[in-house]
């Protein structure tokens, strides 16, 4: 996979990035909304996509 398909997702609580997954932007045109653990606020929360960091 190339890293150009590469996001992270942010945790909504607390503002933490977690998570990096991978998108087919060619299909996916809206952002990505997914309810992950977050090990900071301890809880499931859901998990925005967010901006890459290189």
């Amino acid at each position: 996979m190339s890293q150009d398909t590469l996001t992270t997702l942010k945790c909504s609580e607390c503002g933490n990035r977690n998570f990096y997954t991978f998108k087919n932007k060619k299909k996916i045109q809206e952002k990505l909304e997914l309810k992950k653990h977050c090990p900071k606020c301890k809880t499931h929360t859901v998990h925005n996509e967010g901006k890459k960091i290189k």
